[in-house]
């Protein structure tokens, strides 16, 4: 898979299909539990948020994205198990630094892996629908719609940069290395620019502007897998509220 797949949408091998809204409910729940902080005193709703953080590696393996899966559950369980083991050995500055580096994987990476997997499991149809059956205002519904297929094109045209560069034998290691920070960041700087405003314009040469009600052949719906995996994102809702109440520790 190449790098521009990265946030890229395949309908055609996406393994279980999601509905958008649950995709969101569970980064949602990712980034307030896991990202926040919240409920770290509990320890059910630690193993919880643990457990939950383990959701993008297995939804991704469903949808046959092994190397990314792989690479998320590797790093994470690396991170997981450096900090249970190695963090509490060290002492003064290695113990900063290291415990620095680890939150910020432990705690980044599983809404980012959600997130990935978001985008390269939704088209911008079924995202649309989503917003509308929630309700949200059209100046949220159009940025996101736009952001959906920004990263896509940025990465398409970050590899296509980085190609014309090799060619030219701008690298790390090559004789122009020094020019390789002109030569590719002011080229993608300028093409995420361009990217953006075009795909606002197109967004809004299709209607999203337009104050009444589209219409959306894209069908989403809730089915068994939606409510399994909104179930284990409430139980982490759950077991905070019973932990707040004393009900458990």
């Amino acid at each position: 898979m190449t790098g521009t797949a990265l946030f890229s949408a395949d309908i055609e091998h996406r393994g279980m299909v999601l509905d958008p809204r649950t995709k969101l409910a569970v980064i949602l729940t990712l980034v307030i539990f896991v990202l926040g902080g919240t409920g770290g005193d509990i320890r059910a709703v630690r193993i919880a948020a643990s457990v939950l953080s383990l959701l993008p590696a297995v939804l991704m393996l469903i949808a046959g994205q092994w190397k990314k899966a792989v690479v998320y559950g590797a790093v994470f369980g690396g991170m997981l198990t450096l900090q249970k083991l190695a963090l509490p050995e060290l002492k003064d500055a290695a113990l900063s630094i290291a415990g620095m580096c680890v939150m910020v994987f432990v705690r980044l990476m599983p809404g980012l892996a959600m997130g990935a997997y978001t985008l390269s499991n939704t088209t911008v149809s079924e995202f649309i629908a989503a917003m509308h059956r929630m309700h949200v205002p059209q100046q949220i519904t159009i940025p996101l719609s736009v952001m959906f297929r920004f990263f896509p094109t940025v990465l398409e045209e970050f590899s296509a940069i980085n190609t014309a560069m090799k060619m030219r034998d701008i690298r790390i290691g090559g004789r122009h290395a020094g020019k390789l920070l002109e030569y590719r960041l002011i080229p993608l700087m300028v093409c995420s620019v361009n990217i953006g405003s075009e795909l606002s314009a197109a967004a809004l040469t299709r209607g999203l502007g337009v104050g009444v009600r589209r219409t959306n052949i894209c069908q989403i719906g809730f089915h068994l897998q939606d409510f399994a995996v909104l179930l284990l994102t409430a139980s982490v809702y759950v077991l905070w509220i019973l932990g707040i109440a004393g009900v458990i520790a």
